[in-house]
């Protein structure tokens, strides 16, 4: 992580929703786009790096047997822990990407307003890292805030340039808007209709 753990412990002192996840129309109107565009109904094993103080984490918990989340600031990761208290399949651990990136493949991997926190070599090595622990069929979802932010190394244009960049997946969804990117890769050309065809 480029931007150290102080960064976001300031962030975390001030409120417990230093994004308002929770009140603002906007980040509510976001999380259910980024539900709607999931290629599954359920997931075996999601993986969220960057999961904050858990709002889209409950969510994706809702929709998978095994849920883990991971955030680099102690007071995140409590909040989080108290947030999917009632999942019993979730697990939310203190670390950082790409450095504590967890052993085990996942089928939905979720890098939501992340990577502009890390520097380009940092943000390759987890492009890398999560195509190596995508099980077959899985699915990668990537969504950021289009405009700068004071400090990271990079924008979110520049993340999903990076992403296409590496990234040896197909491109299901992109939903583009004034303000954020969102984009859903898997192995699958058509991964809803092979879905309803197995079914």
């Amino acid at each position: 992580m480029n931007m150290p753990a102080s960064y976001f412990d300031k962030m975390f002192e001030a409120s417990e929703d230093p994004w308002a996840f929770r009140e603002r129309w906007y980040e509510k109107r976001k999380r259910d786009l980024t539900l709607a565009s999931l290629l599954r109904q359920q997931y075996q094993r999601v993986f969220e790096p960057g999961c904050a103080n858990g709002e889209l984490s409950l969510a994706l918990a809702e929709r998978s047997v095994g849920f883990l989340g991971l955030d680099i600031c102690e007071r995140a990761v409590a909040l989080a822990r108290a947030r999917l208290a009632q999942q019993s399949a979730a697990t939310i651990n203190l670390g950082q990407v790409p450095e504590d990136w967890p052993a085990g493949s996942f089928d939905l991997i979720v890098l939501s307003e992340l990577g502009y926190y890390l520097d380009e070599e940092q943000w390759v090595r987890v492009i890398q890292l999560a195509q190596q622990s995508l099980r077959p069929h899985g699915t990668l979802l990537a969504c950021h805030w289009l405009h700068p932010i004071e400090g990271c190394p990079m924008d979110g244009a520049r993340v999903h340039q990076l992403l296409a960049q590496h990234l040896k997946l197909h491109r299901n969804v992109r939903h583009e808007e004034a303000d954020f990117l969102l984009e859903v890769w898997s192995s699958d050309l058509a991964p809803m209709r092979l879905q309803e065809r197995v079914t």
